[in-house]
């Protein structure tokens, strides 16, 4: 900096020059204003500025605008506009977080129906530590049809076929009106699930007829009552409904497992409060734990009532895999109990939600990966795997992505940001604000409108089908004939030391009743985590045993 400028700074800083420049420009204003009818417009411009100004020098909140008046105001403006500046102009194609700008563009493309194929190879590094890719097949096959199915709940009075890829829960107030509509209609429309999240059945999930996936949380809404334990009857007057097609009991979330919520009383509103079954303007609280079961076999039980409250629909259980003995400990009451879920959905710990705490956004709850692991070996070791059927969640969007967790032990997936991507979702991450800029997330009237239900409804059913298109078309290149047929061995990983392997020989497999085995002494435990934490687990408690001598 120039001495002259270093000597101006000690008399008059020049972060005061824009104060100043206010200053001046109101003056000379005023004066050009009075004296030839000209200039008003400046005057009135500058004396705006002398005001804030003043203020920001007056006000004790921020200390740069008490060094910087009127000109620190501009630090606030960049910082706002920040995320949209990196997203849409420094940022590559593969880097951005949690989804990328090509992750989000596949999605829009296959919402819009415009072409989503890639010229000149790859963008990604086909040489880093990590990389995946799909063994094809010197003998594809040829399908008839991209509407994978399975079928949930074989056994009940009410079973369901499913598609292979499915919306993922999100609550109506987490979601604005008119983004229900378009996603229930969407799944209407191509014949998939649209999983309600815990704020229950509104009129919006009626409204088109799309198949439910009902979500009953710790809160149990729309199945309560007064003071917030379940109700038997309220629930099955719902669960009987014919649109609803599972029930779910939340144990807990990817995005923030272990972690309740309050929704404030001003956010409850009529419409949010009849869905719920709770009081409007007061606040809305989803307990951390469940009030109606305190045991796995309790659990279970739980599980099975709601079975036969609902007429025989499949019921199952969501949850994010934490404590290896509580998943241990369930999985003994089966055992015990001879009752088991008709499903369980296995939630990544990078799962989204609307607003969670960081520590818990970052460092709680398992990955996807290794959650799905442990559920699937599990119950392979106890012969318990064709009994039940088990559901994904966890940052899918791709073809490539739901072939991967079916290979790790998927029978279907769910997607909640991709569907919301599909809605036109920008990933502003202004969730928790209610200030949505494209109608997803906000309860603001004005700001869905932006939303527009047909067109939109119509995007969620293209993504769904070019998503499964684009499926059918790995699974003719493999050489198989459902998706479910992909395992580990057919999916190859670059390790350290620039080798590759098959996902089969770098992740954990357990052998069909190995588990029944190792128990009774018969063969050794297949992997430490079983070795450990099995024999802590227990089927009347949540609660460990003392763990074994070393």
């Amino acid at each position: 900096m120039p001495a002259w400028l270093i000597a101006l700074d000690r008399h008059l800083p020049i972060r005061y020059l824009a104060l100043l420049g206010c200053a001046t420009a109101a003056l000379l204003g005023a004066f050009a204003w009075i004296g030839f009818g000209v200039g008003g417009g400046w005057a009135l411009l500058g004396w705006i500025g002398v005001v804030v100004g003043i203020r920001d020098l007056r006000q004790r909140r921020h200390a740069v605008l008490r060094n910087y008046p009127v000109i620190g105001h501009l630090r606030f403006l960049l910082e706002f506009i920040r995320p949209e500046i990196r997203q849409y102009f420094i940022e590559s194609d593969n880097e951005a977080a949690p989804f990328s700008r090509q992750q989000r563009s596949l999605v829009y493309q296959r919402a819009k129906g415009e072409p989503d194929k890639r010229p000149l190879g790859t963008q990604l590094d086909v040489h880093r530590q990590g990389y995946e890719w799909l063994n094809h097949s010197l003998q594809p096959t040829v399908l008839a049809s991209h509407d994978f199915r399975i079928t949930i709940g074989e056994g009940c009075a009410q079973p369901y076929s499913a598609s292979v890829f499915n919306i993922s829960a999100m609550s109506f107030g987490a979601l604005s009106a008119n983004a229900i509509l378009a996603l229930n209609a969407g799944a209407k429309r191509g014949g998939f699930m649209h999983d309600t999240g815990e704020g229950s059945v509104s009129r919006y999930h009626r409204e088109h007829g799309g198949d439910l996936v009902w979500e009953v949380a710790s809160g149990y809404f729309g199945c309560r009552d007064e003071a917030g334990r379940f109700d038997a009857e309220k629930f099955a007057a719902l669960a009987t409904d014919p649109q609803i097609k599972l029930i779910e009991v939340k144990l807990s979330q990817g995005a923030k497992p272990g972690h309740g919520g309050v929704l404030p009383g001003p956010k409850v509103t009529a419409e949010i409060a009849a869905a719920r079954g709770v009081p409007e303007g007061v606040d809305c609280v989803s307990p951390s734990a469940h009030s109606a079961f305190a045991t796995p076999e309790e659990l279970l039980r739980f599980v099975a009532r709601l079975r036969e409250l609902s007429g025989g629909k499949p019921a199952g259980f969501k949850l994010c895999i934490g404590h290896p003995w509580e998943w241990f400990a369930i999985c003994k009451a089966m055992l015990v109990t001879g009752l088991t879920p008709d499903f369980i959905v296995v939630d990544g710990g990078e799962g989204g939600t609307g607003a969670a705490p960081l520590e818990f956004t970052d460092h709680v709850g398992a990955p996807l990966q290794e959650g799905l692991l442990l559920v699937h070996n599990t119950l392979v070791g106890l012969n318990l795997r064709e009994r039940i059927r088990i559901g994904a969640a966890g940052r899918i969007v791709s073809a490539f992505d739901i072939a991967r967790a079916m290979a790790l032990g998927a029978d279907w997936c769910n997607s909640a940001r991709g569907f919301m991507f599909a809605l036109g979702c920008i990933q502003a991450q202004a969730c928790h604000t209610g200030h949505c800029p494209t109608g997803v997330t906000t309860q603001d009237p004005v700001r869905q409108q932006a939303l527009v239900v047909p067109d939109k409804a119509e995007r969620v059913f293209n993504f769904h089908q070019n998503t499964l298109h684009a499926l059918q078309e790995l699974v003719q290149a493999a050489g198989l004939q459902h998706p479910r047929e992909i395992t580990t061995r057919h999916i190859v990983r670059r390790t350290p030391g620039d080798r590759v392997t098959l996902l089969a020989n770098c992740l954990p497999v357990v052998q069909p009743g190995e588990l029944l085995a190792a128990e009774r002494g018969e063969r050794p435990w297949p992997q430490p985590v079983y070795e450990l934490y099995w024999p802590m687990a227990r089927a009347d408690s949540f609660s460990p045993r003392e763990p074994l001598p070393a």
